[in-house]
């Protein structure tokens, strides 16, 4: 592994300090940036994905922030292929590519690959909306867990866009998305990578840091983001940029479903459930040095663990 060039992965849950440690790791090592976060994505969406500010962006520039409008899609096969060919283009010009972000699967997608799925099939979807407009997304989940019982026993039964392509592989290949996760195409990464997770050794702590955050994105005016994107685009509440955290439930508050105390009480409910995820996923990756993102000197930890991995 000694001969192949070195790449860092800077993991962590949501208002873990990635950004932060990134920026200020840049300023001592021959590091780019590549975003690993699929709400970054999106051009205008600025203030409920935490995107860093432009001052930021100009001292620490990203790769794959701001690249596509909130009407796209932006799949982690997409971002496999486009992380690949930034990370090239940076080892040739003599730098590391340092990958940040908290999309656990798109990191899982790069280290890994990723099973051969069918492509999305216009007829088979708009036969699933048409199921969805009649019946209810919960009633899908039903049928879904009849044919893919794994599957439907992992995804919440409201999760719209999840359980439609769930079925959709069911109806295209008749087989059961579950199992043809289970076989991958041989895939190996052609990086030497240091896997850094930035976990919080006082859960408590990051749920207050993230509820001090979410409170100040309503109060920056995330209700009037989300009411500026449905004027300047032709959104609808299931496409995957306004089912990002904070986005949804700025949907509904604008439609009158919820109220502002349930806008906050939801939204931070969300994004606490997001931070869980992304911690089971962190836990379950192998071969990553842990480092304690509520430290007082954790940029310094974040450098030495660099340094011991010889990067």
């Amino acid at each position: 592994m000694t001969h192949l060039p070195p790449a860092i992965f800077l993991m962590g849950p949501t208002a873990s300090g990635k950004t932060g440690v990134a920026v200020e790791l840049l300023q001592t090592l021959p590091v780019e940036l590549i975003s690993v976060d699929s709400a970054l994505v999106y051009r205008d969406m600025n203030i409920g994905t935490a995107k860093p500010d432009a001052a930021t962006l100009k001292l620490a520039p990203h790769h794959l922030i701001d690249i596509i409008t909130p009407t796209m899609s932006y799949s982690a096969a997409t971002f496999r292929n486009d992380a690949l060919r930034l990370m090239a283009d940076i080892t040739a010009r003599g730098k590391i590519p340092l990958l940040v972000g908290g999309t656990m699967l798109y990191f899982r997608a790069l280290q890994n690959g990723l099973s051969d799925l069918p492509v999305a099939d216009p007829a088979v979807r708009a036969e699933l909306d048409r199921m969805i407009a009649e019946c209810g997304i919960v009633k899908l989940h039903e049928q879904l867990a009849k044919v893919d019982a794994e599957t439907a026993q992992r995804l919440d039964p409201n999760d719209t866009q999840r359980i439609q392509r769930a079925m959709e592989i069911y109806l295209l290949t008749g087989t059961p998305m579950s199992e043809l996760l289970k076989h991958k195409p041989e895939h190996t990464l052609p990086y030497r990578v240091t896997n850094i997770a930035l976990l919080p050794s006082d859960r408590a702590v990051l749920h207050r840091r993230i509820a001090t955050r979410f409170g100040q994105m309503i109060e920056q005016g995330l209700v009037d983001e989300v009411r500026g994107l449905r004027a300047r685009y032709e959104l609808h509440p299931d496409m995957p940029s306004m089912r990002c955290v904070g986005y949804r439930q700025a949907w509904q508050f604008i439609d009158g479903e919820i109220n502002e105390a349930q806008l906050f009480e939801t939204g931070l409910a969300a994004t606490r459930q997001l931070a869980k995820r992304q911690l089971t996923w962190l836990r379950s990756t192998p071969d990553v040095i842990p480092i304690d993102c509520l430290s007082a000197d954790l940029t310094q930890q974040v450098r030495n663990a660099v340094k011991e991995a010889r990067i």
